[in-house]
């Protein structure tokens, strides 16, 4: 046995779950940092993400039976509950799956689990499903940014799936995860998050571009550069309003600009995530080039609209994720800005990074860390600003790194901090993080360092010895 699966079979075995001598399946999701382009996945632009350290472990075994039993230990320092047990066949519909997760505030986490091995139930058994019981353990923290409910569902859907005899991966194991999200947590994010964490590949960054989901060759961070994650210890989510509020404004940017054109916007009818999309921009806010946006509809677009206006003026939300309020605000033009500008933004760091080279690394580094702090700026003229994360970006600046941002969805959550790997750089960043954090009265977590994708992981088999004295 190898020290890798000798600690799974401890961790496994001290908490009395599983059933000794019978095969269990095991994954493993990291996280992932959004170096670059949070906010332009659902507009359908180019995003480029690194994965951390840390991670979400899930372990399955098969019963004999038609129950589903889900055991997480570490939900209960959360506030929810670490016990979860409903049968296969009560699993009908994802807005079935919904409530019985949403019975209780502290069972809502189950949505992540259950919606998964609802969507396998339905989609890829061929009548292989049967009763599993499902143990998790992670040392990633949630609500920080760091997508970790895309996390617990992908390694959900590998695990389950590889005890179902049903195999899933790539591309279309990133898809069930965000559907799942979408569809049966009704969070609003796009695709990003999942195809990193079953995609991506130890220090290197994975870019993507979002149309559905169309990855390129993972780039390796050049030698003596490094991309830090620090907790500005305001939690944020997919489903707070902030975000919500920017990305229906986007869509309704997009709405205007293809009325103003005179291009019908329609559902896609193919399409395994629902959308809409034209003839023009195929559905992407983010195909129409910032200098179109600047000359031809900057002006035509109001800063700001309120959700009746909208209505009245547009008719049809052409967003399936997210409602327009008639008494909300609505940041139009600047949201727009950011689909466009934002995803060639990522274009440009990805290409420096690939020039990137010893004779001239002063003066990339700075361009790059200059490209950060503009993204830092969108975030806030969208409505996704933090004053928490203003202030460590600021911190970070004053230390002497190149650049700093914040990452996915915004409001709150993770700074990303650019950097050399080096030991001074490595002892500014620990110094950063212990003065920022004395204002709050604890450590910040910092993420550093990096781990491979579910994919490249795959999936372990290992089984627990029968008690000691049975024969």
């Amino acid at each position: 046995m190898s020290p890798f699966e000798d600690q799974v079979v401890k961790t496994l075995a001290a908490h009395d779950f599983f059933v000794p001598e019978k095969p269990i399946w095991v994954t493993r999701a990291p996280g992932r940092l959004d170096v670059m382009g949070g906010n332009v996945d659902y507009t359908g632009g180019h995003v480029l993400q690194s994965l951390l350290r840390e991670a979400v472990w899930v372990a399955v075994q098969r019963r004999t039976d038609d129950m589903i039993r889900v055991l997480n230990p570490g939900a209960a320092q959360f506030g929810w509950a670490p016990c979860l047990e409903f049968s296969l066949t009560s699993l009908s519909d994802p807005t079935t799956v919904r409530f019985l997760c949403g019975q209780k505030e502290n069972t809502k986490w189950g949505a992540y689990v259950v919606g998964s091995v609802y969507l396998l139930k339905s989609r890829h058994s061929q009548g292989r499903a049967c009763g599993i019981d499902i143990f998790i353990a992670s040392d990633l923290p949630p609500n920080k940014g760091v997508s970790s409910s895309a996390a617990l569902e992908v390694a959900t859907l590998k695990a389950v799936s590889a005890a179902w005899g049903v195999l899933l991966g790539g591309v279309a194991l990133a898809t069930a995860g965000q559907w799942v999200e979408n569809v049966v947590v009704n969070a609003a994010c796009g695709i990003m998050d999942q195809a990193a964490i079953v995609l991506g590949k130890e220090n290197h960054l994975l870019p993507i571009l979002c149309q559905l989901c169309l990855p390129s060759p993972s780039v390796r961070l050049p030698p003596g550069v490094v991309v830090w994650g620090i907790d500005s210890m305001v939690s944020r989510s997919t489903s707070g309003v902030s975000y919500e509020t920017a990305r229906a404004a986007a869509f309704i940017g997009y709405k205007l600009i293809c009325q103003h054109e005179g291009i019908d916007v329609t559902r896609e009818e193919v399409s395994g995530i629902p959308r809409f999309t034209d003839s023009r921009w195929n559905g992407y806010l983010s195909n129409l080039a910032p200098s179109e946006f600047r000359s031809r509809y900057e002006q035509l677009l109001p800063e700001s609209l309120s959700g009746s206006e909208f209505l009245a003026r547009a008719g049809e939300h052409v967003d399936p994720f997210t409602t327009i309020d008639p008494g909300r605000e609505y940041p139009v033009r600047a949201a727009v800005r950011y689909a466009t500008e934002e995803n060639l933004r990522v274009q440009t760091v990805n290409t420096l990074l690939e020039l990137y080279s010893w004779s001239e690394s002063n003066s990339l580094l700075q361009l790059i860390g200059e490209i950060f702090c503009q993204s830092h700026v969108a975030y806030t003229e969208c409505g996704l600003g933090s004053e928490a994360c203003d202030e460590l970006m600021s911190r970070a600046l004053k230390a002497g790194f190149p650049g700093a941002k914040m990452t996915g969805g915004g409001a709150g959550g993770v700074i990303a901090i650019l950097g050399r790997s080096n030991s001074a750089s490595l002892h500014a960043i620990h110094a950063l993080a212990q003065e920022y954090g004395a204002g709050y009265g604890a450590m910040p977590h910092i993420f550093e360092g990096s781990s491979s994708g579910v994919d490249i992981f795959g999936v372990r088999i290992v089984q627990l010895d029968p008690p000691r004295g049975t024969a």
